[in-house]
């Protein structure tokens, strides 16, 4: 809907607002979580996402409408062909072969796999991502115990420690927000007017070394039990850094394959929320073996590691896109 809707020049306000959900998710949930488990027990946490996803749901299959140029094409010359009785009529999409409903859902089912493992970028781009993801979960499975342990707060105080990540993120998307478009615009018209989609990705450099900043505070201020305000700032780096790398990625594979947009999100999906469910798995074992201080180490050494992939993607990313086009 992204790339049917807006110019390239209006894409990172709109994907800033669409990345609200799936990051602030993660954020507000274990928040909501802890007060309604304690005081309505955990059966009702499952209710209330029941009863609010199923009115989200509803409200989205009535209220959304078509955006893509060759349904809506499609759908006119078949109107016309009706009203007109002209059987002939054709739109510029038709390649004389229409295919099956199956058929159509089978393909949307194995593009997004072509694209993440045929395609090096969005291989490479999904890899990144899933990791940065995947540090976050991690995260995320030290904070009740170290709030709760450590501090000696309630489960329900205890959620509100995520107020920093999502302060964090707020700030992040802000920014990105503001910058994203206008700089977008600046490299444009420095590049003789010809736009390139690798132009979201310089900020993603700076954002990307508020990460491990994070692990460092984050860790060592909790190992050393410091005033439990720290720790809840020390994940403000880490929340403002993924946000300042999830937008413009998530726009660049719109921007590069803006035909292909849905699937590319979705291959992009795909990796980052497979290593968000396995990587926690490891996340308590490790924290048992090296303890807070080292453990949040270790992550903040992978985040240093992985700061050069917008690097490489921003100097290769456009000889890499257009040696290998999508034919999916």
């Amino acid at each position: 809907m992204v790339a049917d809707l807006f110019p390239p020049d209006q894409r990172g306000l709109a994907t800033s607002l669409y990345s609200l959900g799936p990051l602030f998710g993660p954020t507000v949930g274990p928040i909501l979580g802890g007060f309604i488990g304690q005081r309505l027990g955990w059966r009702w946490v499952f209710w209330i996402l029941l009863i609010s996803g199923s009115v989200i749901t509803i409200a989205i299959e009535c209220f959304t409408a078509e955006t893509n140029a060759q349904v809506l094409i499609q759908r006119k010359t078949k109107r016309l062909q009706e009203e007109l009785n002209r059987p002939d009529l054709r739109s510029v999409y038709d390649s004389g072969d229409p295919q099956s409903g199956s058929r159509v859902i089978l393909d949307g089912l194995i593009r997004p796999l072509k694209m993440l493992f045929l395609n090096p970028l969005i291989g490479l781009l999904s890899l990144y991502m899933a990791v940065a993801y995947g540090l976050l979960y991690l995260v995320f499975t030290t904070v009740p115990t170290i709030f709760k342990d450590q501090y000696g707060f309630s489960p329900e105080i205890s959620g509100l420690a995520y107020i920093g990540i999502g302060i964090g993120f707020m700030a992040g998307l802000a920014t990105v927000a503001k910058l994203s478009d206008p700089t977008v615009v600046r490299l444009t018209k420095a590049n003789g007017g010809v736009f390139e989609p690798e132009m979201r990705l310089p900020f993603c450099i700076i954002f990307a070394c508020f990460i491990p900043v994070a692990f460092f505070w984050y860790g060592w201020s909790a190992y050393y039990k410091a005033h439990w305000i720290v720790p809840i700032i020390g994940l403000f780096p880490l929340g403002f850094g993924l946000m300042g790398i999830f937008i413009p990625i998530q726009t660049y594979l719109i921007d590069s394959f803006p035909k292909y947009a849905a699937s590319g999100i979705a291959a992009l999906t795909i990796s980052r929320s497979l290593f968000g469910a396995v990587l926690p798995l490891a996340g308590l074992p490790m924290y048992s073996t090296l303890g807070y201080g080292w453990g949040n180490t270790v992550l903040g050494f992978v985040a240093v590691a992985i700061i050069p992939a917008p690097l490489l993607i921003f100097k290769f990313g456009g000889k890499i896109r257009k040696s290998h086009p999508m034919n999916v």
